[in-house]
């Protein structure tokens, strides 16, 4: 489907009568339609990218290596001149590049030595569509951390105020877990986590019993493993396990704005979908002071378009929505839309992470892992929980798992012959590794801009990143990699192998922070409902609105955030004060 029109009609036809636009499609764009709509709203959802139609266009799945022309890998050649940055993300391959964007079309800049990997996917569901899954909810210990420490703006929320929204998008997502009782990571409202395999068991007992403050659990992933009636009724399933969860699911297993939100929203009838629909800027009215409506750019004919609304929802990820708030510039706002605080674009976060360790589990050589399934293990928080660490301010966790390894071992080790052959046919020896995600602090020298020389090719200015890593993370991934190093040896692992590799920034796919959240006009850029402090019926909701970043996987909390934002807006307008 090219141009302007997917779902029901054609820009010419589009009235400008609608209440709400959500620009993008994604995890929060997929929940502010959703929310939306059901609350009675005629919702216009932009997405700049082409459509992409649920099952019909997941066009690898289920496909073999044989059946690729390349098995899968991407030719050289194409990496470095198309893919340069996608192709580090752990996600891309022949597989998957067609949900990822081409660097080559889409640039950015960044600073010779500040490296900053952007991760992006332009369809309807972007990067829904790519994401791993994990779903953990964040704590008072991390609503709390930035007023204790000084650290980045005091949240204008707390976990009392998430937590029904929490059990809200748990319930509707379906997230696979179990309950711990953890203060750093709160419970929820669970469907049966994955089960653990034999070594897993064992490297748990073995943790627990050497720390008391350290649990090994299964990891919380937006996977169906007991789906609800509602669930079912929006056509989704159990999880297969068949670890093809990038390529799309027909499923409808894992979550993502295709076989969730958008279906939930579309069977309100309140819903107009428009694809290649780039947002240029947000239109602001200073007789009203509110946000009248979006200009846009077709991303096929660069044709440009006005759409209207009383409401509009910015949710086109953390520098997508940066980018087109700082293009929005007007008498009263010279430096973007709704900045009078400055803070617009500053304080970029992603989390650290690549540093861990794996080793070799010396026991259960008569048992192998079979089959599949749709999420890993995870470590949850240990340090500056109770006691405080003195080398660095917050905490991280550990994501990771145990498999025997296979004949595909052979791929990187030396060898020839009838023995290799031989040996190879046997299993090899049971594997664990593990990787930290740790917390990245609020510092306003990281940060964008829109380019005062260079344009995209849709005539908007590219974003200029600046973002590096500082003295407290590199603290930080020195403990990450030596406590790895510490819990290996408690496992009982062998063989153990620190790997120091410290993801660039951005590489985590975590990116937050550039539209902060906060009490004070000031200092910040929403308000505790993700409304915009100087433009009342603006709202942010994606990890741009995040004012610290916590070490957990940020993405529920993207959910909960945005059907809190919506259901506060509607009530707002219904009685007027918007």
């Amino acid at each position: 489907m090219r141009g302007f029109g997917v779902n029901t009609i054609m820009p010419s036809e589009v009235s400008n009568d609608f209440d709400a636009i959500v620009v993008g499609s994604g995890i929060s764009g997929g929940w502010a339609a959703k929310e939306l709509t059901e609350r009675g709203l005629k919702v216009l959802l932009l997405e700049r990218g082409r459509n992409v139609t649920h099952r019909q266009d997941y066009v690898t799945e289920g496909k073999a290596a044989w059946e690729m022309p390349y098995a899968g890998q991407i030719p050289e050649s194409l990496t470095e001149s198309d893919y340069a940055v996608q192709n580090q993300c752990y996600a891309f391959s022949d597989y998957t590049k067609h949900f990822f964007v081409n660097d080559r079309e889409n640039p950015y800049a960044t600073p010779d030595n500040k490296p900053f990997s952007w991760i992006r996917g332009h369809q309807l569901g972007g990067r829904s569509l790519l994401w791993h899954r994990h779903s953990y909810r964040l704590s008072d210990l991390d609503f709390e951390a930035n007023k204790l420490d000084g650290h980045g703006a005091d949240w204008p929320i707390r976990y009392k105020d998430l937590a029904p929204w929490y059990d809200h998008a748990e319930n509707f997502a379906g997230i696979s877990g179990s309950n711990e009782g953890l203060s750093q990571l709160p419970d929820g409202v669970f469907q049966p986590p994955f089960p653990m395999n034999c070594v897993e068991k064992d490297i748990k007992k073995n943790i627990e019993a050497a720390f008391s403050d350290r649990k090994l659990i299964m990891g919380r992933v937006a996977h169906l493993t007991e789906p609800t009636k509602e669930q079912i009724a929006l056509g989704r399933s159990r999880c297969m396990n068949r670890d093809e969860c990038q390529r799309g699911c027909s499923f409808g297993a894992y979550f993502s704005s295709l076989s969730a939100t958008l279906p939930a929203a579309n069977r309100t009838g309140n819903l107009t979908t428009v694809t290649d629909a780039i947002v240029d800027s947000v239109i602001y009215d200073s007789d009203s002071n509110r946000a009248s409506g979006v200009r846009v750019v077709d991303a096929n004919n660069h044709e440009h378009r006005s759409y209207g609304a009383r409401l509009v929802f910015l949710c086109a990820s953390t520098l997508g929505t940066t980018q087109i708030m700082l293009n929005s510039t007007s008498e009263r706002f010279p430096n973007g839309i709704a900045n009078s605080s400055g803070a617009l674009g500053r304080y970029l976060m992603d989390h650290i992470g690549g540093v861990g360790a794996s080793g070799v589990f010396p026991g259960h050589q008569d048992m192998y892992d079979a089959g599949r399934r749709g999420g890993g293990l995870y470590l949850p928080r240990f340090r500056n929980v109770m006691d405080k660490d003195e080398r660095f301010l917050r905490g991280f966790g550990y994501q990771g798992g145990a498999y025997r390894s296979s004949w595909s071992r052979g791929n990187n080790t030396p060898g020839i012959g009838i023995d290799f052959k031989a040996e190879l046919q046997r299993p090899g020896p049971w594997i664990f590794d593990m990787v930290g995600f740790g917390e990245m602090l609020p510092d306003e020298r990281n940060r964008v801009r829109l380019s005062k020389k260079n344009k995209d090719s849709w005539g908007m200015p590219i974003l200029e990143i600046d973002c590096e890593h500082r003295e407290n993370e590199f603290a930080m991934f020195d403990a990450i990699a030596a406590d790895a190093e510490e819990l290996m040896n408690a496992a009982g692992l062998t063989d153990i192998s620190v790997n120091q590799d410290k993801a660039a920034p951005g590489l985590m796919i975590h990116e937050m922070g550039t539209a902060r959240m906060g009490h004070d006009p000031k200092t910040s850029v929403l308000n505790k409902f993700n409304q915009a402090h100087d433009v009342p019926n603006l709202f942010v909701t994606d990890g741009s609105a995040m004012t610290s970043s916590a070490c957990q996987n940020p993405s529920l909390t993207y959910m909960a955030l945005t059907a809190r934002a919506a259901a506060a807006a509607v009530e707002m307008l219904q009685e007027g004060k918007l």
